[in-house]
């Protein structure tokens, strides 16, 4: 596998980061009585212990250079001192705090069946498997996102960013823009973070890894959808 077809081979399991009940978590026609799921699922299955999926890659990582971009990310995710000023699962409490949600709910989360799946998915490819594994699960694929093929080419559209006052949380929920400041970290931040990442693997990943890593990220992008099929499923949301 040459560099070019590891790096399409990625861009196509990204490609399938599109879930079906997205736009009605982005039109508000999720019941706000029940978004607190949603909320609840994402910082219990990964999160919550960011820092720590980012930490298992580093400490598998023979290569200083690789090593010095997932230190950067990890300080960054575990304290917020380079960009955001607070730790990023901190701040992202501050979407159900500013809801009016009650943050009790976020100390002894019960994962969904899809949920514990993808948690235990991301955990047999983090914890055992290599940091070219490791890292393309986390740095890649839990961080990325469908748009990610406009890194490469500039014809293709990027990731739209509307205005903070027209996120989603607070356009039909009614969530303060100071709830949003782990929305407004992320943006400040995106576009070189996602090309850091990209460049670790193409850069680092020896050809000998390159179809294991593949494996691995349809293996999570697999999780992912029944992930997210249940998280929509307990929203009230049926497929169409």
């Amino acid at each position: 596998m040459t560099r070019d077809e590891f790096r399409e081979a990625l861009l196509q399991v990204m490609a399938q980061k599109e879930h079906w009940a997205w736009h009605h978590f982005t039109s508000g026609t999720v019941e706000r009585a029940r978004l607190h799921v949603h909320l609840e699922q994402e910082y219990a299955v990964f999160v919550r212990d960011f820092p720590v999926l980012v930490g298992r890659a580093y400490v598998q990582c023979p290569i200083p250079e690789v090593r010095r971009e997932l230190a950067e990310n990890l300080y960054e995710e575990e304290t917020g001192r380079l960009h955001a000023g607070r730790p990023h699962p901190e701040l992202f409490l501050e979407y159900p705090k500013g809801l009016g949600f009650d943050l009790r709910r976020f100390a002894d989360v019960i994962l969904l069946p899809g949920a514990k799946h993808y948690r235990d998915t991301i955990d047999v490819l983090t914890i055992a498997r290599g940091w070219a594994i490791a890292a393309a699960v986390v740095t890649v694929f839990i961080e990325g996102t469908s748009y990610d093929r406009a890194l490469f080419d500039p014809s293709i559209p990027k990731r739209p960013e509307p205005a903070l006052a027209e996120h989603p949380l607070a356009r039909h929920y009614g969530l303060p823009l100071e709830s949003l400041a782990l929305t407004k970290a992320h943006r400040g931040v995106e576009g070189d973070h996602r090309l850091a990442a990209w460049k670790v693997m193409l850069d680092h990943v020896v050809e000998v890894e390159r179809p294991a890593v593949v494996d691995a990220m349809q293996q999570v992008q697999r999780a992912w959808v029944r992930y997210r099929d249940d998280v929509a499923q307990a929203c009230g949301l049926k497929k169409a």
